[in-house]
């Protein structure tokens, strides 16, 4: 299969993901929308994948937008697999009807997600997964949730018998790809009623094996997305 990928900014990369797909045999291509470069056409890949970014491009709504808005709501329409992370899949959410908007507390660094009693995903019934946000999103219609951590109670869904989903976690992070994202990007807004989920930098990296954990998830949760096409 050949995948296509929307990013939105440069320190919100396809870290694991563009390894995994590689040593499944799949071919890539990634689009830095944030610099320009046009959006792709569906006919051209077999999946598409819309990454993270920063947040604050939900108020802003650049011109890219627009054509971004468009590809999501062709492949919504469709029957090829549709993935979003992060701000991705706020705006997959957004497509779907869903409200998004800022969330009780901001997550930052590893927290625990308990998967929901309904959810239509083959992943272990609690696990740790990486969080930069602030944002949140309600559950479109006709989706099954995920599940949910403390601070956020729907960390993702699956639409359409797990052809469309949406994560706001991340299983797809590496070192590399969270040491970048701390040394350059802007940290999810955290008013100090709002930062008890927050780690620092030296929480987030103390343990190298979380990052090594979350290789088999994110194994489990692609090869489910494609084979629901």
């Amino acid at each position: 299969m050949h995948i296509h990928l929307l990013q939105h900014g440069p320190d919100h990369g396809p870290a694991r993901l563009t390894d995994w797909l590689t040593s499944m045999g799949h071919s890539y291509t990634v689009f830095h929308l944030y610099a320009g470069e046009l959006t792709p056409r569906p006919s051209e890949s077999d999946a598409l994948i819309v990454l993270d970014g920063p947040e604050a491009l939900l108020s802003q709504s650049p011109a890219w937008f627009k054509a971004e808005d468009k590809l999501i709501n062709r492949y919504l329409d469709g029957q090829k697999p549709l993935l979003g992370i992060g701000l991705g899949a706020h705006r997959i959410a957004l497509a779907l009807g869903s409200v998004v908007a800022p969330g009780t507390y901001t997550e930052t660094g590893w927290h625990t997600v308990t998967l929901a009693p309904e959810s239509s995903l083959d992943l272990p019934e609690t696990f740790t997964a990486f969080m930069w946000h602030s944002y949140v999103f309600s559950l479109p219609d006709d989706a099954f949730p995920l599940g949910g951590s403390e601070a956020a109670p729907l960390q993702g869904f699956a639409w359409d018998k797990g052809r469309v989903i949406g994560l706001l976690c991340h299983l797809e992070a590496t070192v590399a790809s969270v040491k970048q994202l701390l040394g350059t990007a802007e940290w999810p807004s955290a008013p100090p009623s709002a930062a008890r989920y927050v780690q620092d930098v030296t929480q987030i990296l103390e343990d190298p094996n979380r990052f090594i954990h979350l290789a088999p998830q994110l194994d489990r949760l692609m090869t489910q997305w494609l084979k629901a096409a």
